[in-house]
């Protein structure tokens, strides 16, 4: 299947890409919705070079929604529409994992698009610790770049995900994926990646209910051959 894919930048994107590759689909466009009011990323709060730098590092081309909290729907719809032909596309993919209102709401998109609708990690919420350790092993890099604001949260702010991150976070009350909003992450390496992602510089910036990572400079690495 020819494939669109709402693309955050995070760790559960990137696995919902590698498992659709490795089933054989081809995901044809990635898809992230972007604030007009403010021109970074709508979940994240992502400056959108640094998403141009995984659609180049992925080789797959990235498309902006412009929305803002009144229209974001119908902008969705509109744009999602364009690039169905554009691509000839088959079906869009979310990277929800349980929260039923966000499958509800996808679906009802694919619908009035036309598109099959996909949720390649679709799950029970008691298997996120499991998802959480199948990233850890997948050979793709993530750190946490956004969290709410919470002293046991905002210590994690700048760290990698890794198993060390995956046994802490697991002896805590909250979801292990952060698919509530706990937290975010970026990927900046992987199998698919072709490019290195190096971050550089980084400060903590403080907004009204969050913390999150800003980096001064990135820059496109190349791989060493097998990496």
């Amino acid at each position: 299947m020819r494939i669109l894919l709402s693309w955050s930048g995070g760790k559960d994107a990137c696995l919902s890409f590698d498992k659709l590759r490795k089933e054989g689909h081809e995901v044809v466009c990635l898809l992230t919705t972007a604030s007009k009011e403010i021109g970074r990323t709508f979940g994240h709060g992502e400056k959108r070079d640094m998403i141009r730098a995984q659609s180049e590092a992925l080789n797959t081309p990235i498309h902006f929604i412009e929305v803002d909290m009144d229209t974001y729907t119908d902008c969705f719809i509109r744009d999602v529409l364009h690039l169905k032909e554009q691509y000839s596309a088959d079906a869009i993919a979310f990277g929800d994992l349980y929260l039923q209102e966000h499958r509800d709401w996808g679906e009802d998109v694919a619908a009035k698009t036309g598109l099959e609708a996909l949720y390649p990690l679709w799950m029970e919420k008691k298997d996120a610790f499991e998802n959480l350790q199948r990233f850890t092993e997948s050979g793709y890099r993530a750190m946490v770049i956004r969290t709410i604001k919470d002293e046991k949260l905002e210590k994690w702010l700048g760290r990698t995900i890794d198993w060390e991150f995956a046994k802490e976070i697991a002896n805590m009350d909250i979801c292990p994926m952060g698919e509530a909003g706990e937290y975010h992450t970026f990927v900046y390496d992987g199998p698919l990646f072709s490019k290195k992602i190096e971050l550089n510089q980084r400060e903590i910036a403080e907004y009204e209910t969050t913390k999150r990572v800003e980096f001064e400079s990135f820059s496109l690495a190349e791989k060493q051959k097998g990496k």
